[in-house]
């Protein structure tokens, strides 16, 4: 069963990063994908050229680079390189992230099974070293779970997800929504009533640490939350006690200091 995957990279991501999950999605899979998809967001470093250029080398035609002009954010890179997936299965990486070895097997295994349009799973958090465990980012299983879940956080990690393309063109795939893309794509299949599946085992391990921790804290953040939750209850995805209640307490907690953040983010992973 053939499959896409479609990653993005810019300018700031680390090329030894890159390196690493462009490994651990062809040397290490026991399923290989038939085509990567590579966007690049703007002008990229000379050294992730190189990694760029080393893979071409290797992958030859089964990895599509497609180079923007300039950076113009996820939503939009993942969009245009959606347009250049081949197959209906994609899944999706993020550039310093770490695929599991068996995660491609076990998804395409459940959509040979199983309806669904979206097939995540749990991820492992690790801050230097893949091997040094901190947390694990565990998520609903069931779709009516997922969907319950969505009224208040993210049901479904990113980076796991494998899904179809025709699903995520049916509601106009990503959309700007600065620090939720992801998030907002979700809701959108769900309010057209499609279907998802989050496995319980670990299918990729994440770089979080201090950095994802900056960038989910602090006013600008917050108030990239509270559009997105006023743009949930103008879809009607939300009701307005759920609008005013994830406001309030997600507020609160973004301007709190980042030691008491960090701590609320590992008892909820708990």
């Amino acid at each position: 069963m053939k499959f896409s995957v479609l990653i993005s990279v810019y300018y700031k991501e680390q090329s030894s990063f890159l390196d690493r999950a462009l490994s651990s999605i062809w040397h290490d899979q026991s399923v290989k994908p038939s085509q990567i998809v590579l966007v690049c967001d703007g002008i990229l470093t000379d050294e992730l050229y190189e990694c760029i250029s080393k893979w071409q080398d290797t992958l030859k035609d089964m990895f599509n680079v497609v180079k923007l002009e300039r950076n113009v954010g996820l939503a939009d890179a993942l969009r245009i390189g959606l347009n250049e997936c081949r197959y209906e299965l994609v899944a999706r990486m993020d550039s310093d992230d770490v695929s599991v070895p068996d995660r491609f097997e076990k998804q395409i295994e459940f959509f040979k099974t199983h309806d669904v349009d979206v097939c995540g799973g749990c991820v492992a958090e690790f801050d230097t070293d893949e091997n040094c465990i901190y947390a694990y980012k565990k998520v609903p299983q069931n779709h009516d779970e997922i969907v319950k879940f969505a009224k208040f956080r993210n049901p479904i990690n990113h980076p796991s997800v494998m899904f179809k393309k025709s699903s995520v063109f049916a509601v106009d795939s990503y959309e700007r929504m600065l620090y939720f893309e992801d998030y907002y794509l979700w809701v959108k299949m769900m309010m057209q009533e499609m279907k998802f599946y989050n496995m319980k085992e670990v299918l990729v391990k994440m770089r979080a640490g201090q950095g994802q921790l900056n960038r989910r804290a602090g006013g600008q953040y917050a108030l990239c939350e509270f559009k997105f939750l006023k743009r949930l209850y103008d879809v009607r995805f939300l009701k307005f006690h759920e609008f005013v209640l994830n406001a309030a307490i997600k507020f609160a907690i973004r301007i709190m200091p980042r030691t008491i953040i960090k701590r609320i983010y590992l008892i909820l992973r708990e």
